[in-house]
């Protein structure tokens, strides 16, 4: 799995960027929630906080749900500038230890039915008001990025600096409903191997729900889980070898 960030390393802003890079896009990907900031129409600007549930385009793109009778909608209406926060530190005993990542882009609107089925298969509980006339998804577009490892380590990525390959994006983007039907349909075993034998998660039944080049998404019921790839993948072929070499590690 890709490397943890660790606070205090020492190296160049250009090592760091390359080092930090791959966790950083991880932390993003496991999330399935974050912080939303945007300038409140109402209040001259003010910076507004409020928790949206995310998921992700194939180029880690962060997609999301809204209502037109939310604040953050309105605001994005009149500044589409935003940034999102993802963190792993609540539950350390001290959160500042913790890495964190916060996304600076542009949101927009989009009718994409691409973005619609990632989000969906990601949040399967929002397909119940999704078709409804005042809901509808938005999309950002990722301009920077900020990451924090914990104390004296922190990196500024510019988008080039962490997006994935956008061949490769489109190379997963082509070739996952057809990995996601062959493993689901002939490969369940391997699956709960992921699930219960790697990521130390229980139950038998798992299914995989998406694949990006980062990693692949899966669900039992409720639950999700994240399989990080070792290193990104680019084609089909190497998302196969990836798949089968994860299947093959112990415990």
């Amino acid at each position: 799995m890709a490397d943890k960030p660790k606070p205090g390393v020492a190296g160049s802003d250009k090592h760091d960027r390359a080092v930090f890079a791959p966790s950083s896009r991880c932390l993003i990907r496991r999330a399935r929630a974050a912080t939303l900031s945007t300038a409140l129409k109402s209040g001259d600007g003010w910076p507004y906080g409020s928790l949206v549930t995310v998921a992700f385009d194939y180029d880690l793109s962060p997609i999301m749900l809204f209502s037109t009778l939310a604040d953050h909608t309105r605001n994005l209406g009149a500044d589409k500038r935003a940034s999102l926060l993802f963190e792993e530190t609540s539950r350390l005993k001290n959160p500042q230890t913790g890495p964190r990542v916060s996304v600076l882009g542009r949101i927009k609107k989009t009718t994409d039915e691409v973005h619609a089925r990632r989000f969906l298969a990601h949040h399967p509980e929002a397909a119940i008001y999704a078709g409804f006339g005042d809901f509808a998804f938005w999309r950002m577009t990722i301009q920077r990025v900020h990451f924090v490892g914990g104390f004296a380590k922190a990196v500024w990525f510019k988008a080039p600096d962490i997006l994935p390959d956008a061949k490769a994006a489109q190379a997963v983007a082509k070739a996952e409903k057809g990995v996601l039907a062959h493993m689901n349909e002939d490969h369940g075993d391997a699956i709960d191997h992921y699930a219960n034998g790697l990521l130390g998660r229980r139950g038998r039944g798992w299914r995989m729900t998406g694949i990006d080049p980062d990693g692949a998404d899966l669900r039992l019921g409720g639950r999700t889980a994240r399989l990080e790839f070792d290193n990104p993948v680019e084609s089909r072929p190497a998302i196969r070898e990836e798949l089968v070499r994860l299947a093959g590690l112990n415990p």
